[in-house]
This record gives C-alpha cells, structure tokens and sequence, in this order.
C-alpha cells in the first residue's frame, strides 16, 4: 500500500449545486433581436462557426427562441436570421 496525506471532514449535508445563470452567447442574441437587421453574420474570435452555431442553437433552445431566431452555419461562417 501507498502511504497518502488525508483528511476527513464531518458535514452536515452537501451543498446544493449551483448552477450559471444566462450565457456568454446571450448578449450576442440579445443584440441581434434588439437591432434592425433581419440577418447578420456573426464572428467570435477563437470560435469555430460550427461551434458557434451549437452554443447559440443551444441558447435559443433554452430561451424558447426558436420560433423567432434561426441559426446556420454557409461556407464556414455563422448567420442569424429572423424567422
């Protein structure tokens, strides 16, 4: 057997997760849907377009968006369209 340092530590109960409100990408969509344009081509630096188009997919999703937003990915860049 190894010979490890340890501690235990009595604990009433564990702690309850905590989850991140919101996203990064939110303020993102927020723009889109309070600016004039009905579709625009969206770059964020260090982001692949498919992986951008995954996370904002993923918040329009979660915002119940998805009747009013569309994402896609054409020739490698990522675009948000007004439905």
């Amino acid at each position: 057997m190894s010979d490890i340092e340890y501690e235990l530590e009595p604990v009433e109960k564990k702690p309850l997760r905590r989850y991140r409100k919101g996203s990064k990408y939110d303020p993102l969509i927020d723009s889109f849907l309070n600016g004039p344009h009905n579709l625009v081509k969206v770059e964020a630096v260090g982001k692949n377009a498919n992986y951008l188009r995954l996370q904002l997919k993923k918040r329009i999703d979660a915002r119940d968006l998805s009747n009013k937003v569309e994402v896609s990915v054409v020739s490698n860049n990522t675009y948000l369209e007004r439905k």
